[in-house]
């Protein structure tokens, strides 16, 4: 797995990238103009959030036609001038996949509902209860009931998330041969990887059956057996063809066995997995809609978990602080107000030393952080507006609704990036889509003039690309009970060489006692992001508040 070792990729929203044309909107033209500064990260590899047609009902990952650019985007040839410019920079590009689901506006769920039956077979269509109650008690992730109207027929369709994105019923071969269709379009115009969204959910039941209660319901569709039977079929159909493509799927709720059987590469399904556990250790009780601290050593426990298993089992790690659907890590795990450049140095050490490749959000390498909104009518996305009400529903004030999803909304990401210090941030003339805040002091100009920020990153990036020890290491936690750094030792079989990273997740100076095979020992420091040298380990190494220490040396192989 040297190969995927050494990547980097980095995420773009394209809606929030660049416009071109001042229309308040990014589009592909955008993102052509500013290749010059995606090369100066080093990246090998872009993944491009949907800008396919659709009504925009979640942000295009409600697709009305998996084969045509949305206009709001630009056009066939602007995408095929994007491919070919970006490949003379020598960066690939990754599409999403959106094949759990579709818009209604859809030709094929049009077709549903005009009455032809091949079509109906694309889709969950089920009649109700013979109290006349939905077909199952399914709720969506998006809030209220998973099932909606049929047109004027006397059946609901399936839809797992909003009520404009009915699932497509994958026990139908025909679906099946329909998204290796649309895969193997987009691997014909040059694309080099492949994002799946949501894809552990598209193995639920033919017969389906109401759930106990809502810990119960996510496994009535989630990772079920057939997924794996799926996959298979579609990587043997399309990208397994080509052994230089890069795959990566969005596996929500899922499980360490499974992902080891998803990206395990003698299984020949995926080349790597994204999780989300360790971005749930600021939930109340499982619930996202609701503000605490994190809990550092449940994050810590995740991590090294995640890291060892999937390590022992041959599978592969995505991994990520951040992308569309989080609020900025940097709110959540560092200081925005008092060590915005430390904490964000320290998030990415603490990631790109693991083993696994890393995803970078964009604007995460200034270190931009929750934009500061006013009022619930900032927001846009239709998930944020739900819970908002939602809150409301559930006797929560106005006030306190508003400030947790100021603390979770997907929108904090989507903000557009920040190019420069003027009103709309560089990213347009026009009044963006989504208002940026805090341009005045974070955004590209800036940074590359006189920031930090990301030239630790394009360190970072150096790093992975030309030390083994973490492109091809395996993975040993250090320090676990300690409360407030992470640690851990990257190793390989056949060296006696070994890295050691420290993390401190706290404003704090903290003193940690090394354990004793590291103490008094010659080392080099390999990144350190405040400039600290150690050419000889102590007893002890005291940290700077967020600081993150990594530091190479020469020892035994851990037994």
């Amino acid at each position: 797995m040297t190969k995927l070792g050494q990547k980097v990729i980095y995420q773009i929203y394209p809606k929030s990238f660049y416009d071109s044309n001042n229309d308040g909107f990014g589009d592909l033209k955008g993102i052509i103009a500013k290749i010059d500064y995606l090369k100066k990260l080093n990246i090998d590899m872009i993944w491009f959030n949907p800008f396919y047609v659709s009504p925009q009902n979640d942000n295009g990952y409600d697709i009305a036609d998996y084969y045509k650019i949305d206009e709001r985007f630009g056009t066939m040839e602007d995408f095929e001038e994007m491919v070919a410019k970006l490949k003379e920079a020598n960066i690939g590009v990754m599409l999403d996949m959106v094949l759990n689901h579709c818009s209604i506006e859809h030709e094929w769920f049009q077709k549903a509902l005009a009455g032809d039956e091949k079509y109906q077979k694309y889709f969950y269509l089920r009649p109700a209860k013979e109290d006349g109650s939905l077909p199952t008690n399914w709720q969506s992730k998006f809030g209220g009931p998973a099932w909606e109207k049929f047109g004027d027929t006397d059946l609901y369709y399936l839809h797992l998330y909003d009520k404009t994105q009915a699932d497509l019923d994958w026990h139908n071969p025909d679906v099946r041969a329909e998204a290796a269709k649309i895969v193997n379009f987009w691997k014909e115009k040059g694309v080099a990887g492949f994002r799946f969204d949501v894809l552990n959910v598209i193995g639920k039941d033919e017969v389906l059956v109401d759930s106990v209660d809502p810990d119960h319901e996510k496994p009535l569709y989630t990772d079920t057996p057939v997924v794996h039977k799926y996959i298979k079929e579609l990587n043997c159909n399309t990208f397994g063809t080509d052994p230089e493509i890069v795959t990566v799927g969005e596996m929500s709720s899922t499980t360490i066995p499974n992902s080891i059987e998803y990206t395990n590469p003698d299984e020949h399904e995926l080349s790597m997995v994204f999780t989300f556990h360790h971005l749930k250790v600021d939930y109340d009780n499982g619930e996202k809609w609701s503000k605490v601290p994190f809990n550092f050593m449940e994050l810590k426990f995740l991590l090294s978990t995640w890291q060892t298993e999937m390590d022992k089992g041959n599978g592969w790690n995505a991994l990520f602080w951040n992308n569309h659907d989080q609020p900025w890590a940097l709110n959540r795990f560092g200081d925005p107000v008092n060590y915005r450049e430390k904490s964000a140095e320290m998030l990415a050490t603490t990631l790109h030393l693991l083993r696994g490749t890393p995803y970078i959000y964009m604007g995460e390498e200034l270190g931009m952080m929750d934009p500061h909104y006013k009022s619930i009518d900032d927001y846009v996305d239709v998930e944020a507006l739900n819970g908002y009400q939602m809150l409301l529903d559930k006797g929560v004030d106005k006030d306190r609704a508003f400030e947790i999803v100021v603390s979770k909304s997907r929108d904090n990401s989507r903000v557009p990036m920040h190019w420069d210090d003027s009103k709309y941030a560089g990213f347009s003339e026009a009044k963006p889509w989504l208002l940026p805040t805090d341009q005045d002091e974070i955004n590209v100009e800036k940074e590359l003039a006189s920031g930090e920020i990301f030239n630790h990153y394009q360190k970072l990036i150096k790093l992975r690309k030309t030390e083994p020890l973490i492109y091809a290491g395996h993975f040993k936690e250090l320090l676990a009970d300690n409360k407030q750094v992470f640690a851990y030792e990257r190793y390989l079989d056949d060296s006696s060489e070994k890295l050691v990273v420290f993390n401190n997740f706290y404003g704090t100076e903290v003193t940690i006692d090394l354990p004793a095979e590291y103490q008094d020992k010659e080392c080099t420091t390999l990144i350190d992001n405040y400039q600290n040298e150690i050419q000889k380990t102590a007893k002890q190494i005291t940290l700077q508040p967020y600081e993150s220490l990594a530091i190479k040396s020469l020892e035994n192989k851990p037994k």
